[in-house]
């Protein structure tokens, strides 16, 4: 058994470029200057002929098409054996619509996300003969897919921007916004698009691990105001930044990964230049900006 990873979709909601943004990345993009992105999706396998699919996002389709790992092996036969969403964000949850064509998968998530899909009876599209609902438990370990285990565990965000009341809280940990621990072959790696910070206790579940994809949405906590594109923080987002004293670069100093991938990065992130000496920072410190198609075996 091998953990094989490949990124569908390496940026935040919106992508690269975003349809209604003219900031500096997204006209780069447009003019093929920098990479463009589609919006935050992984597969993931244990044996290379069984996949899952971590979030799926409003591009997913296009994400199928060309990774030929996921291609049908006949007629009505196809290697996606299930599709796990760590939270309730339309970009990762808006491409179960894509999905809906009779094809018999698994949708894991947390009883909490799975509420949140129950109460819009658009998603009663995936006709409940084909698709499974089955709902995780948090720190129970289950198969995802043959030859691969999984474990969801709470990391620090926000509700979804939808179900957002009078008073928000940034950094609740439950069932809303969920990591992934996956094992195969005796490898472990962590798939955790979104949190809002590093507490002391998701340090100690990441120290050691083979492989770590990261929330890498904003370089820094004002990027977005500073930039004119929104009146919000990271923070208030739900995002940890990749910068500064309480950032991920600071704090995976000490944890021991040998890999670490950012995904899940916003348009408005100055690194996704690979001139920039934002970059320059993030490879000095060890980490890989990820980019859609990209592969990893542990």
């Amino acid at each position: 058994m091998t953990l094989h990873a490949r990124i569908l979709g390496a940026a935040a909601g919106g992508g690269l470029p975003q349809w209604n943004c003219g900031c500096t990345n997204c006209n780069l993009a447009r003019a093929g200057a920098i990479p463009a992105q589609t919006q935050s999706s992984v597969a993931v396998s244990g044996n290379g002929r069984d996949w899952a699919i971590l979030n799926a996002s409003p591009d997913i389709r296009e994400q199928m098409a060309r990774t030929p790992e996921l291609h049908p092996t006949g007629l009505r036969d196809l290697p996606l054996r299930s599709v796990l969403v760590t939270n309730g964000d339309i970009d990762h949850v808006a491409g179960l619509l894509v999905l809906r064509e009779s094809q018999s998968f698994t949708l894991f998530a947390t009883p909490e996300i799975h509420a949140v899909l129950g109460a819009n009876p658009i998603f009663d599209a995936l006709r409940p003969d084909c698709v499974t609902r089955a709902p995780v438990a948090l720190d129970t370990p289950f198969e995802l897919a043959p030859e691969l285990s999984a474990q969801l565990f709470a990391v620090p965000g926000k509700v979804p921007l939808y179900l957002e009341g009078e008073e928000v809280v940034t950094d609740l940990e439950g069932e809303q916004t969920v990591g992934v621990e996956l094992r195969a072959g005796g490898s472990r790696a962590f798939y955790i698009p979104g949190c809002a910070k590093l507490t002391p206790a998701l340090a100690a579940r990441l120290k050691g691990a083979d492989l770590v994809m990261f929330d890498g949405t904003l370089w820094s906590d004002d990027e977005m105001i500073a930039a004119g594109l929104s009146a919000k923080t990271g923070q208030r987002m739900g995002h940890i930044s990749i910068s500064g004293p309480e950032g991920s670069l600071a704090a995976f100093e000490r944890l021991g990964v040998p890999k670490r991938i950012f995904v899940h990065m916003n348009n408005s992130n100055p690194a996704l230049r690979p001139d920039s000496e934002e970059r320059a920072r993030i490879e000095a410190a060890g980490w890989i900006i990820g980019q859609d198609g990209m592969e990893v075996r542990l």
